[in-house]
């Protein structure tokens, strides 16, 4: 982007976010303040694990099963730790992109199928994030579900814009979305009535109780751990801050590190507090909610309207920002597999078509959120499994791939999800799944 077009106010900005990193690498800048300058590209991926997508999933978990699944919370978001700081690190270390390094790397035809996969897991997202906006909107402000979708389309088109502006913007705008997110579902755990014993019992307690809690276990994950977000942390770090020295390097790493455990903390304390939010109101009287629109319907009398608005502000907030978070990873993911760019609005209007073709045809609305998180967990082992390989090549990352330890708990979790996968295809095809209740 040329500075000069940028606003000399907006530019300033991240000018100064650019000049407390450097204060902070070269030792000018202690303490916990630290953390502040590094701040924003854990923050902006962490918005994936928070999009309309988590609470379709999240709503339909905690109405079926209670607390039940809540341990599939906490791994997929364990999971996303780990993936979301391989991500981060290998963004730092090669400066370069994990599209990037594939297009490098592998076969062309293995690259145009990596492509593709990443491409339609896109779409599968924009959908679930345009759908959550277009559905709070609509509720809120009691339009047709088509005129919420343009106008989640406007407001994202908006706040794109102060990309222009350089990084630091963008970012507090997107971390202001996200604080309303987060507040919105602090206050329904004060509203709705919650048995923390059982929370306590069943994050730690791994339970499937039938096939069903299958499907929506593989949804959480497909929810929780975003293929386009794995793409889009290794380019938000590969030239943020490039450093001088393998001792800045090591700084970065670290730095990184630690806002990918506070970001992603944050983000799974949302999720775990949807499905008690949605079990703490629909499980004992109303069990068969399971879409968006009835969820909001029934919390009005049950909890009352403040409840009922505060889920539909943090719904809009949702599905605006990981709008705005898709589009800049399918633009990195197009730029890094094939290298090639297009106008940002460009972008945003192709993979906004499913969308649009889903409400015209009339499909509900919830089901496709949740079987667009379907199709992102089925998209998910492309990127982990480059990751993985990528991160443990003493070539590619030489004094910083992966350590034995954190090798090992790759492969487990790479190997988790495609098991789960497995089950759910299984399903699919009208496959009985032994030790499964149906």
């Amino acid at each position: 982007m040329d500075d000069r077009v940028r606003p000399q106010g907006a530019h300033s900005m991240s000018d100064n976010a650019t000049s407390a990193m450097r204060d902070v690498l070269e030792g000018r800048r202690t303490g916990w303040s630290i953390l502040v300058p590094f701040a924003g590209p854990a923050v902006v991926v962490s918005v994936a694990y928070m999009d309309p997508g988590n609470f379709a999933t999240n709503i339909q978990a905690g109405a079926r099963y209670g607390y039940s699944l809540l341990w599939v919370v906490l791994l997929a978001n364990l999971i996303a730790m780990l993936f979301q700081a391989l991500s981060a690190k290998l963004g730092i270390v090669t400066g370069r992109s994990l599209a990037e390094l594939c297009r490098a790397h592998f076969p062309r035809p293995l690259v145009y199928a990596m492509w593709g996969v990443s491409e339609i897991a896109a779409m599968a997202t924009d959908l679930a994030e345009f759908l959550g906006g277009a559905i709070g909107l609509a509720l809120l402000f009691h339009m047709p579900l088509l005129i919420g979708m343009v106008i989640t389309a406007i407001v994202t088109y908006l706040i794109l814009f102060f990309d222009k502006a350089g990084f630091r913007p963008l970012e507090l705008v997107i971390g202001a979305l996200v604080g309303i997110i987060g507040l919105s579902y602090l206050a329904e755990l004060f509203i709705a009535p919650v048995a923390w014993s059982g929370v306590g019992l069943h994050l730690f307690k791994p339970a499937l109780p039938d096939a069903q809690s299958v499907t929506i276990a593989v949804g959480i994950i497909g929810a929780t751990v975003m293929p386009h977000a794995l793409f889009l942390h290794s380019g938000l770090t590969q030239s943020r801050m490039p450093p001088r020295s393998e001792a800045e390097r090591r700084i970065l790493i670290k730095l990184s590190n630690l806002e990918v455990i506070i970001a992603l903390t944050i983000a799974g304390m949302i999720n775990i507090a949807m499905v008690i939010m949605a079990a703490g109101a629909f499980h004992r009287g109303h069990p068969d909610v399971a879409e968006i629109e009835t969820a909001y319907h029934t919390l009005a009398p049950l909890l009352g309207v403040a409840a009922a608005g505060i889920f539909l502000l943090s719904l809009i907030a949702s599905g605006i920002s990981s709008s705005v978070v898709g589009t800049m990873a399918g633009q990195m993911i197009m730029q890094g597999f094939v290298d090639f760019r297009i106008p940002i609005w460009v972008r945003r209007a192709i993979t906004m078509v499913p969308s649009f073709v889903v409400v015209a045809l009339g499909v509900n609305a919830t089901q496709a959120l949740v079987t667009s998180q379907v199709v992102l967990s089925i998209a998910l082992p492309v990127p982990m499994l480059a990751l993985v390989w990528f991160t443990c090549r003493r070539d590619i990352m030489g004094a910083y791939r992966n350590s034995t330890l954190v090798k090992c708990g790759a492969v487990v979790a790479a190997a988790a999800v495609l098991c789960l996968n497995a089950i759910l295809l299984l399903q699919a095809f009208g496959f009985s799944v032994p030790g499964l209740p149906a």
